[in-house]
């Protein structure tokens, strides 16, 4: 009966939508993701914490009023933005400055006023967003965050200006709806904060769990060489599908229990199932600005914080998330943009 319901709720919906588009309608929860508990090293319901879940973040932002600040002899942008309360990248870039940030004494600043707040150890873009009930997406282009997306303990990120201005008062459904989470945020905003000078962990050539407050490094380069992740047919190609929705990568029709395929060599940025509507997902950095992501899955193989070679299996494909029959979603995003997984792939007979 459960099959049954899911084909009349998903009748006509081929494609792996992303939630936000204007009809889109969800179908049912979806079923318990089975993880391998020889690569976690622990049973399913113990292994590790999402990143953003590890470090919980108080909303105790600051106001800062817009203004104008005259450079004393021996100041820093940095020490400016101590005394004013700013963002030290947010004064640089309001005032068009370039690093290394060289500033001169009567020199004049536009002091970009809102609330901030300042990072503390751990803490997380996407765990930033959820404590003020705001995007982050909106915060990363706000700050003009840039890959590799790490925040530093102390840096200071301006909230958009339509946060809720007492986020510590929300409910639990007016926080849920405030708060989604896509693809692009994983990539973004999922790193754990380091302190200044320390340097981000190096991934790992075994199969183990990362700890969820570890930074993991991200690949120096990629040789932009792609492979197909699965052998099947394309049920569902890239772009607009009608109506607005959009498919950003390839929906791949194979059996269930088809081994998934490392696209290209990489550190696995993501595994698990948080997002809804891909069920079973699994993103790959490959580093200058590309990552892969591998939706539906029924089995994931891999952990966040792991190496892997182009070929290697890094999970089953399945029909977990909204679909109605067994199929891999595949996307390449080339600096957080999806991007036609056609032109990068090679081309099949």
């Amino acid at each position: 009966m459960r099959h049954i319901a899911i084909l009349i709720l998903l009748l006509g919906v081929t494609a792996c939508i992303p939630p936000g588009h204007d009809d889109y309608a969800p179908p049912p929860p979806q079923p318990q993701l089975v993880a391998d508990p020889a690569v976690f090293g622990t049973p399913p319901e113990q292994a590790p914490l999402s990143t953003w879940q590890a470090s919980p973040v108080t909303a105790n932002a600051q106001r800062v009023e817009s203004g104008t600040y005259i450079v004393q002899p021996g100041d820093t942008l940095r020490g400016i933005a101590n005394k004013t309360g700013a963002g030290s990248q947010i004064l640089a870039s309001a005032n068009g400055l370039a690093e290394p940030y060289v500033i001169h004494p009567g020199q004049r600043l536009k002091i970009t006023g809102g609330r901030y707040h300042a990072v503390n150890s751990g803490e997380t873009g996407i765990a930033i967003a959820r404590a003020y009930g705001a995007p982050w997406r909106d915060v990363v282009a706000l700050n003009a965050l840039e890959e590799p997306y790490i925040l530093r303990v102390g840096q200071k990120l301006l909230l958009p200006a339509t946060a809720p201005s007492d986020p510590a008062n929300l409910s639990i459904e007016q926080r849920a709806a405030a708060f989604d989470l896509e693809i692009d945020d994983i990539v973004t905003g999922s790193q754990p904060a380091l302190a200044n000078g320390a340097a981000a962990g190096e991934a790992s050539d075994w199969r183990k769990a990362i700890t969820a407050n570890t930074t993991i490094a991200t690949p120096a380069n990629f040789s932009g060489r792609f492979q197909w992740p699965v052998d099947g047919r394309v049920i569902s190609s890239f772009g607009s599908k009608g109506g607005g929705k959009v498919n950003d990568g390839l929906n791949i029709g194979v059996p269930r229990g088809t081994p998934i395929r490392a696209s290209a060599d990489g550190v696995i940025a993501y595994s698990g199932d948080e997002i809804g509507v891909f069920g079973g997902l699994i993103l790959i950095n490959h580093g200058s600005g590309w990552v892969t992501a591998y939706g539906h899955a029924d089995q994931l193989n891999v952990t966040r914080g792991q190496n892997v070679k182009a070929g290697e299996t890094i999970g089953l494909a399945g029909e977990s998330g909204y679909v109605q029959e067994p199929q891999l979603h595949f996307e390449i995003r080339k600096d957080r943009k999806p991007v036609d997984p056609n032109i990068h792939l090679p081309k099949r007979g």
